[in-house]
């Protein structure tokens, strides 16, 4: 993306919200398309985005509040980028307008997960399946989403099939065919993630006919494949260059105190870095999800942190430009002591680590670079 002309905002006070916000307010339903948001640009070199998924209440990942933003930004020393959740279709098919309105308000980027499920742990999927998606069954809903997308304005960044590669969402291969060659598409790929791949760029055109041209797409894997099988490497899943902006990764410790692993930050990375590189080498890298639970016995929260975090804004991956903590809590049981906790309130040491890191540090940004179109 160019970096000519470019200029770094707080979205919630640039003139141009306003103007977009306007323009769409006074515009009919046939006028003519809204002007073209400005692109989001890489940052400048040496440079790293800073977003964040603040947290909610119930472990849905759409029901976050502002307060939640503030307080890991309080917390930090630093605003965020952009601010990730989830759209749940299983609660209502519309664009979630309240959420980003309150987001681009607060002056951060909305980065939305757009989560087609029935509700969560539903594999394989009875509603909304590949297959389903491939047929055009919501190809309605999917252009009413655009359009209100496209007429939001100001510039939107949107995944489809989060960490893909999982199997623990219904979008991954396993739910949708798997390995198997001979029962949809090309003879010589696999199934499941042929129908993937098929399915994002499905809605990707969908949104893109609509005029959403203020949507950056971003492909989103894990950073290991599970099942660690042929089929299921994330490459597999990738739609093309076409159809993505960014790609980006997670990488996860323990997620429990109860987890009998804790996986390295650097160790994952290092799998997965030279893989995506291979997989998109014009594209930019994102660490969109990492974290590790309080309490586990196997890692130190702050000690992994304070590795994930040296590892990155040292520069050990160049291409990767923007990361992202998932500052959560949720119940794993009826015992308190068994709770998961990331949030960086919860935690002395580790809120220093983000102060030291992240805060104090004038090569994190926390405001997107936007270029002119």
């Amino acid at each position: 993306m160019r970096h000519s002309g470019a200029r770094t905002v707080r979205l919630g006070t640039a003139l141009l919200v306003g103007a977009l916000i306007s323009a769409a307010a006074s515009l009919p339903s046939q006028a003519s398309p809204l002007p073209r948001a400005p692109d989001i640009a890489l940052p400048p070199p040496g440079h790293l985005y800073h977003g964040v998924y603040p947290g909610g209440r119930t472990g849905e990942e759409d029901d976050l509040l502002l307060s939640d933003l503030t307080s890991y930004e309080g917390t930090v020393g630093k605003t965020a980028a952009w601010v990730y959740f989830s759209d749940n279709w299983y609660r209502n098919h519309r664009f979630p307008l309240a959420a980003a309105t309150w987001i681009r308000a607060h002056g951060a980027v909305p980065y939305i997960r757009l989560m087609l499920r029935d509700h969560p742990g539903a594999m394989p999927d009875p509603e909304y399946s590949l297959r389903r998606i491939l047929a055009g069954d919501f190809d309605a809903d999917l252009e009413a989403w655009a359009r209100a997308a496209r007429d939001f304005g100001t510039p939107l960044i949107v995944e489809y099939g989060t960490e893909v590669n999982g199997r623990w969402f219904p979008w991954n291969g396993r739910w949708n065919g798997a390995g198997t060659l001979a029962g949809y598409g090309s003879p010589s790929q696999a199934d499941g993630p042929e129908r993937f791949r098929h399915a994002y760029r499905r809605i990707v055109r969908l949104m893109r006919d609509q005029g959403a041209a203020n949507i950056t797409w971003v492909f989103h894997v894990n950073g290991d494949d599970q099942p660690g099988v042929w089929w299921n490497r994330f490459e597999r899943y990738y739609p093309g260059d076409a159809f993505v902006d960014w790609v980006g990764v997670s990488a996860y410790g323990a997620l429990s105190p109860l987890d009998d692993w804790c996986d390295s930050f650097r160790a994952t990375m290092d799998g997965a870095y030279p893989r995506l590189r291979a997989m998109a080498p014009a594209k930019p890298v994102f660490v969109l999800e990492f974290g590790v639970a309080k309490g586990n016995p196997l890692c130190g929260q702050a000690t992994w942190a304070k590795a994930a975090l040296a590892s990155l804004t040292g520069g050990r991956w160049r291409a990767v430009v923007g990361f992202s903590w998932w500052n959560e809590h949720w119940p794993n049981d009826d015992d308190p002591d068994h709770d998961t906790t990331m949030r960086v309130q919860d935690n002395g040491v580790l809120a220093g680590l983000f102060r030291a890191y992240v805060g104090e540090n004038d090569d994190v940004l926390g405001s997107l670079v936007l270029a002119g179109p």
